[in-house]
């Protein structure tokens, strides 16, 4: 079909060969005499062409979570609009602004559809949501409006059939020529996708179903919530319909009560609207007169209804084992199959290409299609196998932790970013301040130390270290706020500290679960510890005087303990205490009723000059022969002594020493700290290969040294350096993954090699905390 549109002639012609792609034609490079007329605040547009709620299906679904999720991290980079498929028969009311709709029985709204596209100047790449069923009424139109788009196309293939006919394989060829980029979502597709259709492995990218961020709640509590209690929970999901083949399960359960007899299957979930315009409740009715016939009611339960995304997700979590009965071998993905895992649900599944690629690393097992014997088997086996069932669940979580739906909006944001030739940088959102995991990982005594996935972890115990941080998060939180909620930690944390405190001046770091002081005060140096905490009884009594006046005892102990403190670390040669002990001073030097200790800051800002000009050579500008951890902490804390002494030589050896680790740790505006697998020493080079083992703590202290040198240095780019270099916690690194959890509000312990440490710890959550709140004003 001729649509007449000259641009498409020009650009079928460069894919052939002729001459460049069609990205050389338009791309977010907008024509000058279209660029003038757009305003400097107009953020650049997707389009997304895809089924959309309230449109039941898994595609509308799937859509409507990554557009949330492309919104809610990159909404200040670029905008998301929606071009809902529709078909004759059934329309729909959508919720938002949809300024179009594209009709795939009509070949006028194909045409439609690419000219209002081409035509906005906004709109720098269009992604496609294809399922080959959306578009088999018009399949020739789909290609030719392909053919028609002057702008980067993005598909994503939610089927990827194996040994395709010469049809369908000259289909997605086809397809694949007019597009920049595809997107499936398993290796498996991808593999498919080389080898079956031909298509380069250039064009391919692999981006895991999206998946949701939860809160791991209780099991027990949850099957109270939904009248399930003491009840050993199967359970299913999805839009119902022949091919979920429920029957499977059905036909295993007796011999599974036999094993286990308080097991119950919910089947969650409505009839696939498409079914039930054509059938009816059809299969509904077949699979109630299967339970029936074979006694089942009490074993059974339908929960016939759409159901909101958080009480599946909380069905999810009471689930003992998943089931997945699915009777498509050529099944490339299941959403469904994602979820239960990302829940933590034990999984037995059918061997569809998802099922046999996630499953891989222990997280379920797998039978063969329709067979009820070998699905029974399997399930008993697990039942009785609690162990086993606990790895799975773990396994699960750590396989899908990378396919959060955030990770899969950042991914996505890539391509864009990618297709458009970088027209638009990605810039990512600041999350709001929140202390919900902070708060949940404290007790009536203090902040727990270590995390189990998001849940406190008793046995590990509590330090002066995460108390000491935590005491200046949760003041920095309260200048912000002065929330009276945060006054009740800002007392737990500093009786912390003052329980750790000595008649030497110095303190204890270590505390068991019974409050008792361990045995490992005495075998590591504590001064770094007694540094933090000094630095953190400095910032109470830098915020003191917005305290309300009950705090006035609190600030009179600290003031006694800070004093003395102080006095008996004169002679700590630790850089790293040295600093946290200047730190300390700085913010104390701003109270009215203090004791001059102008005299202590120049004591160890000294040393610290001293070893910097003892370790230093003209490549090597540090203080030690390596950088280890909390490195940019001394730089900082030079600085802040230049800030009260003014001492042309502290701020000069700050700034050197500051600019060389910077050197090390940022590279294309993305930073790596030094790893605590492996420190860098003086004549390593410069290699910077990944290798895992980064932690939050060295990125939050770098966030704040940063904000002070840009304080001090306003025309250096020190703000856009802290930027970057916060935006790590969002994903700007190497794993391209989210340590920030905005579900739990809690921090994961670092980066791997490989993966995320899904562990929430106060260390990264405290850490993460006053890099966010770094972004405020806090008038210091």
């Amino acid at each position: 079909m001729d649509s007449g549109f000259t641009p498409t002639t020009v650009k079928s012609e460069a894919r052939k060969g002729h001459s460049s792609p069609h990205n050389a034609i338009v791309s977010l490079n907008f024509p000058k005499q279209i660029g003038q007329l757009i305003s400097k605040n107009v953020l650049p547009e997707i389009a997304v062409i895809t089924t959309y709620p309230p449109r039941e299906c898994g595609i509308a679904t799937y859509s409507k979570d990554l557009v949330h999720s492309l919104s809610e991290k990159f909404g200040n980079a670029f905008d998301v609009s929606i071009c809902p498929l529709e078909t004759e028969g059934i329309r729909h009311t959508y919720d938002q602004d949809i300024r179009h709709s594209l009709n795939t029985e009509s070949a006028l709204d194909f045409l439609q559809a690419a000219y209002t596209i081409n035509s906005n100047p906004r709109i720098g790449a269009v992604l496609i949501q294809h399922e080959f069923g959306l578009f088999q009424q018009n399949e020739q139109c789909f290609i030719e409006f392909l053919d028609h788009m002057d702008k980067p196309v993005i598909i994503t293939f939610h089927t990827v059939l194996p040994n395709p006919s010469k049809e369908l394989k000259l289909k997605v060829s086809n397809m694949a020529a007019l597009c920049e980029s595809i997107i499936v979502m398993t290796h498996t597709s991808a593999e498919i996708l080389i080898k079956d259709y031909a298509i380069s492995v250039e064009k391919i990218q692999v981006i895991a179903h999206g998946t949701h961020l939860i809160e791991y709640g209780n099991r027990d509590t949850l099957k109270i919530k939904h009248n399930l209690e003491g009840r050993t929970v199967l359970s299913t999901f999805g839009l119902l319909g022949p091919g979920k083949s429920i029957e499977t399960t059905l036909n295993a359960l007796p011999h599974i009560i036999d094993n286990t007899p308080d097991v119950i299957f919910l089947i969650i979930g409505r009839t696939h609207p498409t079914l039930l315009k054509e059938q009816g409740e059809a299969y509904r009715n077949f699979l109630g007169d299967r339970v029936r016939d074979q006694d089942l009611e009490d074993y059974v339960r339908f929960i016939d209804k759409f159901v909101p995304l958080e009480t599946l997700l909380e069905y999810l979590q009471l689930t003992d084992i998943y089931l997945f009965t699915s009777k498509d071998p050529n099944q490339a993905v299941s959403g469904t199959f994602a979820y239960a895992l990302s829940c933590g649900c034990p999984i037995v599944s059918t061997p569809i290409p998802h099922a046999l690629e996630v499953l891989q690393n222990g997280s379920g097992t797998t039978f063969d299609f329709e067979n009820s014997l070998e699905l029974g088997q399997n399930v008993i086996d697990l039942l009785n196998d609690e162990e086993r069932r606990v790895k799975m669940s773990l396994n699960g979580m750590h396989t899908t932790a990378a396919s959060a739906w955030q990770n899969a909006a950042i991914a996505h944001a890539k391509i864009f970013e990618e297709v458009s030739k970088k027209t638009f940088s990605l810039t990512y959102q600041l999350p709001k301040i929140d202390l919900k995991h902070l708060k949940k990982m404290t007790t009536n005594v203090g902040i727990i130390q270590f995390s189990q996935i998001n849940r406190p972890d008793i046995e590990s115990g509590y330090t002066l270290d995460d108390n000491a941080r935590a005491l200046i998060a949760v003041c920095q939180h309260y200048q912000l706020t002065r929330d009276e909620y945060d006054l009740k930690y800002i007392r737990l944390y500093f009786d912390f500290i003052f329980c750790c405190f000595r008649h030497d001046g110095k303190f204890l770091n270590y505390v068991n679960k019974e409050y008792q002081f361990t045995d490992q005060n005495t075998q590591v140096n504590l001064d770094d510890a007694c540094g933090r905490a000094i630095w953190a009884l400095g910032y109470l009594l830098h915020i003191s005087r917005v305290l309300p006046p009950e705090f006035d005892i609190v600030k009179g102990k600290a003031q006694f303990v800070f004093e003395n403190s102080v006095s008996a670390m004169l002679d700590v040669t630790s850089p790293r205490a040295m600093a946290f002990i200047i730190k300390g001073i700085y913010y104390y030097s701003s109270i009215d009723d203090r004791i001059c200790l102008k005299g202590a800051i120049e004591t160890f800002a000294d040393k610290l000059v001293w070893q910097f000009k003892l370790e230093s050579d003209k490549d090597w500008h540090w203080f030690e022969n390596g950088l280890t951890y909390g490195n940019s902490v001394i730089p900082h804390a030079l600085l802040m002594a230049y800030s009260l002494k003014l001492k042309p030589e502290y701020r000069k050896v700050a700034k050197n020493s500051f600019d060389f680790l910077i050197s090390k740790i940022f590279k294309d505006g993305m930073i790596s700290v030094i790893s605590n697998k492996k420190w860098h020493y003086r004549g390593q080079g410069s290699n910077q290969t990944f290798q895992g083992g980064e932690q939050p703590i060295d990125v939050a202290y770098t966030v704040l040294a940063l904000r002070f040198f840009h304080k001090i240095f306003p025309l250096h780019g020190y703000d856009q350096l802290m930027e970057h270099a916060f935006a790590w916690f969002l994903g700007k690194n190497h794993l391209q993954q989210m340590v920030y959890n905005p579900c739990t509000a809690g921090c994961h312990d670092g980066l791997e090699l490989s993966n995320v440490n899904l562990n929430q710890g106060a260390e990264s959550t405290v850490s993460y905390l006053m890099a966010r709140m770094a972004f405020e004003d806090l008038n210091d």
